[in-house]
């Protein structure tokens, strides 16, 4: 079994609704996103994957979708605040969580079709949540 991993730095502010602890209030992180990927075959060129795939798949999707915006649940009361700011916004269907955006991102590499069996998002440098293949088969999505 082969297995390639890439990690992808990039900045996020988000809130959690429902919660009795600082992070009920908008808030950032310097998250680092943890991408596995494996597989039992390797290419003509001797790859899993090239690691300029997961660039452009995953890298550029999360610099494009999720880099310098508040991940807000779709149901967060600030939302109109901050459209009405023109403040940049990622709206999700449930509370943006390390573990729901660790999925998010899992769910992007599955369908892009990337061999993905692990996101883990670090929201510090010691706190981390992962989201794995054994929670999510090829084809179903949580939530």
């Amino acid at each position: 079994m082969y297995r390639v991993t890439q990690e992808i730095d990039f900045c996020y502010g988000h809130r959690l609704l429902n919660y009795a602890g600082k992070c009920k209030h908008l808030h950032g992180h310097n998250g680092r996103a943890v991408i596995v990927l494996e597989g039992e075959q390797l290419d003509d060129r001797g790859m899993l994957i090239d690691f300029g795939d997961i660039k452009r798949e995953i890298r550029r999707w999360i610099d494009d979708t999720l880099d310098h915006r508040m991940i807000l649940c779709q149901g967060d009361p600030a939302l109109t605040a901050l459209r009405e700011l023109g403040e940049p916004l990622f709206v999700i269907d449930c509370n943006p969580t390390a573990e729901n955006i660790a999925r998010l991102i899992f769910e992007h590499a599955r369908e892009k079709r990337l061999p993905v069996i692990e996101v883990s998002l670090w929201e510090t440098p010691r706190a981390f949540a992962t989201y794995s293949q054994n929670d999510c088969p090829p084809g179903t999505a949580r939530g």
